[in-house]
């Protein structure tokens, strides 16, 4: 194990290959697709991004406007309190009102009754009519109960007039609680009644990007409909071409099997004749045995496994994507016999060569996509010969080239021919 401090640093230049190779290999994965698939998922998940977003602000909406309606309910029930208390409190004051107002009948009454009364003379005036001293006492009596009343209504009636005072603060409090109760209550319906409308206007938004989705769903699987069929095609079409070329690769190989034993027995006549042991008979052999490249330019899509970034699922390139203006000329890989040339709806039109055994292999080079051809069925080529150009012909994303070899009736990478 290395630690951290004596480990060495990333090497920047090897990072961005790898970063490089990663982009290539994303770039090639989304060129599986094709141009009107990768643009309707592209369309439906910004529809599906956007209908999220919709939805939550929708929810928000609806949550505030919630909150609102509570805080509306807790306002109107203030309200009523504070109306409530308000009505108390005026009822309270009329109450006191009309107390003040009887205290007042009474305290004049006793007044009355006291100036009438108020008089030095009154037990001599009792004792003057003959009254017996029993009712000399009573009327003395009488006269301190008159004044004790007037004492006792002038009290209450002060005491009333306190309380009257002290109940009209409380209305004056009242009406400014029942004034910022109706306040707050008409901010929290004015709230309502603005979310209520956002609310519904949040819903149609809602139910117009929700429509877009569909639509764009409905777009999406229909291209991904088109480009399951495409290359379920693809499939069909491999599988038949192998089928035939692994029929020719066989015969190709016996007659290349019996083209060498009939030199072989050349060989050991002509040896016999000559007095000396035969020698070797080499198998048939197209130049080096290497392929040269179709056209000179860089690859954009090398063979193998692909992850489709749509569909989900790992298929097969089964060729390598030259880069390539349409109208390039395409060259013939090797010297050998056009065998086929037609369109198929995958592969566009396509051109088969085939250049009979190399190193013991059946080797047929395929080009595809082409725009035109040049060459025709039967001929026989050289290689570097102009047999077609490039195009975009079939199911294809742009100009570009193609290239499969088959190797006994088999597809294989390229590569390991060129």
């Amino acid at each position: 194990m290395v630690s951290p401090a004596q480990a060495d640093p990333p090497d920047p230049a090897a990072k961005k290959k790898q970063l490089d190779s990663q982009i290539d290999q994303s770039k090639a994965d989304l060129a599986a697709a094709s141009d009107q698939l990768g643009t309707s998922v592209a369309a439906y998940n910004v529809a599906d991004a956007k209908y999220k977003a919709v939805q939550a602000r929708y929810a928000a909406a609806q949550g505030r406007l919630a909150a609102a309606k509570a805080a509306d309910a807790v306002a109107a029930s203030k309200l009523r309190v504070a109306e409530r208390s308000l009505r108390a409190a005026v009822a309270d004051v009329a109450a006191g009102e009309r107390l003040i107002a009887e205290k007042k009948a009474v305290a004049g009454r006793a007044v009355r009754s006291a100036y009438q009364q108020q008089n030095s003379l009154v037990g001599l005036a009792i004792a003057l009519r003959g009254a017996s001293p029993a009712d000399v006492a009573t009327g003395m009596q009488v006269q301190r109960n008159v004044f004790g009343i007037q004492g006792n209504a002038i009290t209450n009636l002060n005491n009333a007039q306190a309380q009257l005072v002290s109940k009209r603060a409380k209305v004056a409090k009242a009406e400014k609680a029942a004034e910022a109760a109706r306040a707050e209550a008409a901010r929290t319906v004015q709230q309502v009644t603005e979310l209520t409308k956002q609310v519904a206007a949040e819903r149609a938004e809602a139910a117009v990007v929700a429509q877009a989705k569909l639509v764009a769903f409905k777009a999406a699987e229909k291209e991904k409909i088109t480009e399951q069929a495409q290359y379920n095609a693809l499939l069909r079409e491999r599988s038949r071409v192998e089928q035939i070329l692994i029929a020719r690769a066989r015969a190709e190989k016996a007659a290349a099997a019996r083209r060498k034993a009939a030199r072989e027995k050349a060989e050991r006549e002509k040896a016999r004749k000559e007095g000396r042991p035969p020698r070797p008979v080499p198998d048939d052999r197209e130049d080096n045995g290497r392929l040269s490249y179709p056209i000179k330019s860089y690859i954009t899509s090398p063979f193998g496994m692909r992850f489709h970034p749509v569909l989900h699922y790992w298929k097969l390139h089964d060729g390598t994507d030259f880069g390539g203006g349409c109208g390039t000329p395409i060259r013939a890989a090797a010297s050998g016999v056009i065998t086929d040339r037609y369109y198929n709806g995958g592969y566009g039109n396509r051109v088969f060569i085939s250049h009979g055994v190399i190193d013991g292999h059946s080797v047929t080079t395929v080009y595809n996509h082409l725009s035109r051809y040049k060459a025709r069925v039967g001929e026989r080529v050289s290689r570097g010969e102009i047999i077609g150009y490039v195009g975009t012909t079939g199911y294809s994303t742009g100009c570009h080239l193609h290239f499969m070899v088959y190797q006994d009736g088999r597809v294989v990478n390229p590569m390991k021919w060129l």
